[in-house]
């Protein structure tokens, strides 16, 4: 009983509620997903790297052994990015942001539009990229429980992160204009007043 009780109210975190008006909903792009988060493109030239270095040394076995490795290795970082894309839904309000996210443990990360401090945005190319959130306040998250969906590197205070968004820049401005409603935020280059029409250049931020 308590399972499902729990279970319910992660459900009903997760769902905008009556009074609620939804501005965008939308999932990761698994490709980008997989070469952004799970990092399949540096490992995919990792082991080419080996591959073609065991060729050159005359060593077929060990090149064969290596691919080997390398098809299961990238095989199971393609698994994982497609399992994440799948069990992860964005939700953009007009009083929060909503993450429900957990490949193994579900879990919804609730960020009411008021206590958004800044937002961070990066392009990955052909219109999609990430937009990182920094809250004004603690959401009870740690960076574990967090990934992927956690900008990078920021340990000691995690922030939360909508990953690989197709129509990045349409979105930065949907959550701009919806914060400006509540509290002011930053998004680097972007006048508020401009939010609507900028185009994806004036958005960009490398990511830490």
């Amino acid at each position: 009983m308590t399972k499902l009780r729990s279970m319910a109210q992660i459900r009903s975190l997760g769902t905008p509620q009556g009074d609620e008006r939804i501005l965008w909903e939308g999932k990761p792009d698994l490709q980008t997903l997989a070469r952004t988060a799970f990092h399949t493109r540096t490992v995919a030239v990792y082991f080419l790297v080996l591959i073609v270095t065991a060729v050159a040394l005359g060593s077929i076995g060990g090149a064969i052994i290596t691919l080997g490795v390398a098809l299961v290795t990238l095989g199971l970082l393609y698994s994982f990015a497609w399992l994440a894309a799948r069990t992860t839904s964005y939700i953009l309000t007009d009083r929060r942001l909503i993450l429900n996210i957990g490949m193994a443990v579900e879990k919804s990360v609730n960020l009411p539009l008021k206590l958004i401090g800044a937002a961070h945005l990066t392009d990955r190319g052909s219109g999609t990229g990430d937009i990182a959130i920094e809250p004004l306040k603690g959401h009870g998250l740690g960076y574990a429980m967090l990934w992927p969906h956690a900008r990078p590197l920021r340990f000691s205070k995690p922030q939360p992160m909508l990953r690989a968004i197709p129509g990045v820049a349409e979105v930065a401005a949907k959550l701009a204009a919806a914060t400006a409603e509540h509290e002011d935020i930053a998004l680097t280059s972007v006048l508020r007043d401009n939010a609507a029409t900028v185009p994806a250049d004036g958005l960009k931020e490398a990511l830490a």
